[in-house]
């Protein structure tokens, strides 16, 4: 028979975690075809000697609900070997939603997932209400990868109840159409069903966004909805309450209780900070304990330090400060011209002193205070770093003083990295190694001039397995595949089996990594973010079709909406 397409001489590792071996892919119509030795002709040809031809990479913790229909790629994700995202997270979905009320649903995506509203506002031809109407829209919109797609409480309940969503709770009327709105996304191929109950969630305005007014009553019912139709995934970006043992005590038996009662698939992401370090192990026997009582629940990993990314270019912690905040609104050469005059650079280090010393509320990934033993100087793609604090008193100066001195070297475009949370490796290392972890929470489409956690992917084959080898490949590619397309019901993807879907991503494991982050303007209205892409990407293939070679765009646009199991039936 002849191919469509076949890979020849690659080293399989098929998402299964069994080990590798040497052989050729031949694909026809979508799907594979042969794996083995192929000595039919093809209409393409792809040679893959010395890469790993793994299962396209899987991201089930993204928020590319606007971005799918102005970015045909789906950048950053796709740079790093992902076919396939879940987008809708945190409760934050464009849908349902009027285009009349569009700006409610703004309002809970600008803040918290530093969305920015121009670009939204500019980017998306709106052509839905309910959430039905958004799943054609994305499934009629060119894409290079595939997409599914959540309900997010916020968008529900705003749809539902307008302004008061943002200020009460809901009443038995509101919760009924709520339950109506969700059970029709389900029946159309909605992913599940997420929530917010985090501190970090906060409109523009300062106000937490509309999940947060739930009652736990109203997260109850509308999970037991899904228990009830037996469809659909439960995301929660969780309670913050890590430091009072009470109230985490009491949000894990809450959670258990929910998944065990309802039968529905939960999952949440979950970190650790240096100030309470310990606090993540007991999710892990929550995971633990759920599944011993008979429901299903997976951590959302990652494989770093969520981190800010601090510039010239995008923002500093000192922004707000006197001096600062008029010399920031100036182009990026005139705040240059500034640092480099002896005076204005004094009073700006002291203003920044001045901020360092009043503080300031932040939000969700907007610069903290800088403790200067934990800001680093981001001059490679791969840890480890240096410490501002280290340099400060290796060379007896201000940190201040060595921030600007560092930027005016690149002409203001160097990064420094401020962690969040996952500060200590070893934690992280140990999160990811829990049989029932897997490696996404990307956050990609958010944080875009914030953070850039879309290589969370290469930098797992690069740092974890090559560098420190506390993975194996066939471990590590299992956390990226298999076990998160099980997790999310993806049928046919995340393995490398004959009849599955081509979705595949083909590196080299010697070469495979991250570069470094840079900053553009390349959102609608001219909208800034961060991108990065990878080195050792050979190709990304997508039903079939090499959308990416060498990690540049071919024109193929093969990317699917996935809808949940009752859109089938």
């Amino acid at each position: 028979m002849a191919y469509d397409l076949i890979i020849r001489d690659g080293t399989i590792v098929d998402g299964s975690g069994l080990p590798r071996y040497r052989a050729d892919v031949g694909i026809t119509q979508g799907r594979i075809a042969a794996i083995g030795k192929i000595t039919e002709s093809a209409n393409q040809d792809l040679d893959a000697e010395g890469h790993v031809v793994a299962p396209g990479f899987i991201d089930a913790h993204t928020h590319m609900d606007a971005q799918v229909f102005w970015d045909r790629l789906g950048t950053c994700s796709c740079w790093h070997g992902v076919t396939s995202v879940v987008m809708g997270n945190c409760g934050f979905s464009l849908a349902p939603c009027a285009e009349k009320d569009k700006l409610l649903v703004m309002r809970n995506l600008e803040r918290a997932e530093d969305i920015s509203p121009q670009a939204m506002e500019a980017g998306i031809k709106w052509s839905w209400e309910t959430f039905p109407e958004y799943l054609n829209a994305v499934e009629r919109a060119p894409k290079g990868i595939n997409y599914m797609a959540y309900l997010g409480h916020s968008a529900l309940r705003t749809y539902v109840m307008g302004e008061r969503a943002f200020a009460e709770e809901a009443t038995s009327e509101d919760l009924s159409a709520m339950k109506r709105e969700l059970r029709s996304a389900l029946r159309a191929g909605a992913a599940g069903f997420t929530t917010s109950r985090s501190n970090a969630h906060l409109t523009p305005d300062g106000r937490p966004v509309a999940s947060r007014l739930a009652s736990w009553d109203e997260v109850k019912q509308l999970v037991g909805l899904m228990g009830e139709m037996r469809a659909g995934v439960f995301e929660i970006a969780r309670e913050n309450n890590d430091r009072d043992p009470e109230k985490m005590q009491d949000f894990i038996t809450r959670l258990k209780a929910l998944a065990v009662d309802t039968g529905v698939p939960t999952t949440f992401g979950l970190t650790h900070s240096r100030k309470a370090p310990h606090t993540w192990r007991p999710f892990f026997q929550m995971v633990d304990d759920t599944t011993a009582a008979g429901g299903k629940m997976l951590v959302q990993g990652h494989s770093r330090s969520i981190s800010v990314l601090i510039s010239f270019e995008t923002t500093t912690p000192f922004d707000k400060a006197p001096v600062w905040c008029d010399i920031r609104k100036l182009p990026l050469a005139e705040q240059e011209a500034a640092l480099r005059n002896p005076d204005v650079r004094r009073k700006m280090v002291e203003a920044a002193h001045e901020r360092i010393r009043s503080g300031g509320q932040t939000v969700g990934a907007e610069p903290r205070r800088p403790e200067f033993d934990w800001l680093f100087v981001l001059d490679k793609p791969l840890p480890p770093y240096r410490s501002i604090g280290e340099i400060a008193r290796e060379q007896n100066k201000d940190p201040i003083e060595v921030m600007i001195d560092f930027a005016l070297e690149k002409h203001l475009k160097q990064f420094f990295q401020q962690p969040l949370v996952n500060e200590d490796q070893d934690y992280v290392l140990a999160g990811m190694r829990h049989p029932r972890s897997v490696v996404t929470f990307s956050d990609s489409g958010a944080h875009v001039s914030q953070i850039m956690d879309s290589s969370i992917q290469t930098h797992l084959l690069s740092y974890w397995v090559r560098e420190k080898r506390a993975f194996t490949l066939e471990q590590a590619v299992r956390k990226i595949t298999y076990d998160l397309a099980c997790f999310w019901g993806l049928a046919g993807r995340g393995y490398l089996r004959e009849g599955a879907v081509a979705d595949l991503a083909i590196f080299d494991p010697e070469t495979v990594g991250p570069q470094m982050p840079v900053l553009d303007h390349d959102l609608p209205s001219d909208a800034r973010r961060l991108k990065q892409k990878a080195d050792g990407m050979l190709a990304t293939v997508v039903n079939g079709q090499v959308v990416l070679r060498n990690n540049e765009h071919t024109g193929a646009l093969p990317g699917q909406l996935l809808r949940g199991p009752l859109a089938a039936a």
